[in-house]
């Protein structure tokens, strides 16, 4: 049977610290309608039920807010990312923050519990936080950590509490109870804006990070192909692109967390291009549109929608 594409839509903002990104899947729609593009009637599509009605709860948790909410609807992704999967679909997930990626790296792994997983982070950010050592609060910053089940308790700032405790064993453990990624296959792409934490972690678990500079300086093939020569025993590879990965300068300040001297779309173009042509990557995940915060009309969800349709036009190629 040949694999089709299916859009998975996330309209969830729980994991974030600031409002708005659960309009970004809306943003990128009206984006293809304004380029007159038939896209998101091309492909069938699942809606995830969400939990957004819990930001109005009182916040009684600072150090991993909105926690138990985070929990069910990473858990709603990893099912919808599973059961399409199983049906042979090449899920494309559009979702809100970044919390979201725990939940599809979940449903890869309950689909394939022996196999291995490579993941691909364009990003800005490391999004390697736990509860424990998080400035923040914001379950955006933790997906990583969940995924390679490491608290990094050796950079503990936060003494939280035994029910938090409980709700991040359970985020850990959604769709397998086990780690789901290991640090050496795990790369990222453009990540640039990181807290001390985090740095140690990188630096400590190795994992690979293709600056900006780098990339340019190196030649963004040369980056890829070393990437993937690394990812060589990964059977599968999850991309998660955030569009905060962009320049914000040079696109659009419209995404929670803006971070200057970041890529163009067409280096991110290039970049997912060139794994999804490894026919190894099983999924595709974009995030971080935030119409709310855009200072340029709906830049950036046309900016997003300019590099999905791009790399889709590749996946269908690639994919049979």
């Amino acid at each position: 049977m040949e694999r089709a594409i299916k859009l998975i839509k996330n309209r969830s903002d729980i994991g974030a610290g600031t409002r708005g990104s659960d309009m970004g899947i809306d943003a990128i729609e009206i984006a293809a309608i304004n380029k007159n593009s038939d896209y998101f009637n091309l492909f069938p599509f699942e809606d995830v039920k969400t939990h957004n009605e819990s930001i109005y709860d009182k916040n009684r948790n600072t150090f991993a807010r909105r926690i138990e909410h985070v929990v069910e609807q990473c858990t709603r992704v990893s099912y919808a990312v599973k059961h399409n999967l199983q049906a042979n679909y090449f899920p494309i997930v559009l979702s809100g923050d970044h919390s979201s990626a725990l939940g599809t790296i979940s449903g890869i792994k309950a689909v394939y519990p022996t196999k291995t997983l490579g993941v691909v982070w364009i990003d800005a950010h490391a999004d390697l936080h736990s509860p424990y050592t998080s400035p923040s609060g914001n379950i955006h910053g933790m997906p990583l950590s969940a995924a390679l089940a490491n608290d990094n308790l050796d950079c503990k700032i936060n003494d939280i509490t035994p029910e938090t405790v409980q709700h991040w064993e359970n985020m850990k453990n959604i769709g397998v109870e086990e780690t789901k990624i290991k640090p050496e296959n795990l790369i990222y792409f453009g990540v640039r804006d990181t807290e001390e934490a985090e740095d140690k972690q990188i630096e400590k678990l190795d994992i690979r990070n293709y600056k900006v500079d780098e990339v340019r300086f190196r030649g963004l093939a040369t980056c890829v192909d070393e990437a993937l020569a690394r990812l060589a025993n990964c059977d599968l590879i999850y991309i998660s692109f955030d569009v905060d990965s962009m320049d914000c300068d040079m696109i659009s300040y419209g995404t929670g967390t803006p971070v200057s001297k970041g890529f163009d779309q067409f280096e991110v173009m290039e970049i997912i291009n060139r794994f999804i042509k490894s026919k190894k990557v099983a999924c595709l995940e974009v995030v971080e549109v935030n119409p709310l915060l855009d200072t340029k009309g709906n830049k950036m969800a046309e900016t997003a929608f300019d590099v999905l349709e791009n790399v889709t036009e590749t996946i269908d190629l690639w994919i049979a």
